[in-house]
C-alpha cells in the first residue's frame, strides 16, 4: 500500500480502515460496511431485481471481501476491489439461479407462451465460446492500454454496472467529468480498434 500518494482522500481513508481491520479493529470493519453498504445493495438490486436477494447478496459479498482483506494490495481504490468481488459474487448467484430454473426440452411448457422447440440452450458450442473468449480478451487488452483514469471509469460503468451518480460519488468527481471521461474513453477505444482493423 505504498501508492497512497496517488489516491483520493476517500481512498486514503479506506486504506487506513483496511489496515485497522486487518489488525482486528471491529470498528474499522463496521465503518467500511457503513460507507459502502448502500452502493453495493443498489448494484445487487439492479442485477437481481429483488430486494431480499440483494440484501442477502450484499451481506455475503462483504463477508467474502472481509475474509479476503489480506489480498487487497492498495494499488487501486478499495471501492473498485470491493465492487469487483460483489459483482462476481452476484454473477455466480445469477448463474446458479438460471441452472435451477432452466426448463428441460422434454418438460411440459404449459405456463410459457413459447413452444418447447423455442427454448434455446444456454450453453454455447465450443467454437462460439472460443470466439467470445477471444473477443473478451481483446477488449480487455484494449482497455488496459488506456490511461488508468479511463480504465477505471469504463470498468465501473460497463463491468460493474454503476450509474453516473454512483461513479461520481465513488471517484469524488462531478457527474459532468464522469460523462466526459466515459465519452473520451470510448473514443480512444474505438480509435485503438480502428487501428487494429476491428
Amino acid at each position: 500500500m505504498d501508492s497512497q500518494t496517488k489516491h483520493s482522500t476517500k481512498a486514503k481513508r479506506d486504506i487506513e480502515l483496511v489496515k485497522r481491520a486487518r489488525s482486528g479493529d471491529q470498528k474499522a470493519y463496521a465503518e467500511l460496511l457503513t460507507y459502502y453498504r448502500d452502493s453495493i445493495f443498489f448494484m445487487m438490486k439492479k442485477m437481481v431485481q429483488n430486494d431480499d436477494d440483494a440484501e442477502d447478496l450484499t451481506i455475503e459479498a462483504f463477508g467474502k471481501a472481509f475474509k479476503m482483506l489480506d489480498n487487497y494490495k492498495g494499488s487501486y481504490a478499495f471501492s473498485t476491489w470491493l465492487f469487483k468481488i460483489a459483482s462476481n459474487h452476484c454473477i455466480d448467484f445469477i448463474r446458479k439461479q438460471k441452472k435451477h430454473t432452466l426448463l428441460s426440452i422434454d418438460e411440459s411448457n404449459e405456463n410459457e407462451n413459447l413452444p418447447n422447440q423455442y427454448i434455446l440452450s444456454e450453453v454455447p458450442d465450443p467454437e462460439e465460446e472460443m470466439i467470445w473468449r477471444q473477443k473478451g480478451k481483446l477488449l480487455k487488452d484494449f482497455i488496459n492500454r488506456l490511461h488508468p483514469d479511463y480504465q477505471e471509469i469504463i470498468k465501473m460503468k460497463y463491468f460493474h454496472g454503476l450509474s453516473y451518480m454512483e461513479i461520481s460519488e465513488e471517484l469524488e468527481i462531478p457527474m459532468g467529468t464522469v460523462k466526459a471521461r466515459l465519452f473520451r474513453s470510448k473514443e480512444l477505444l474505438q480509435s485503438i480498434m480502428k487501428d487494429k482493423d476491428i
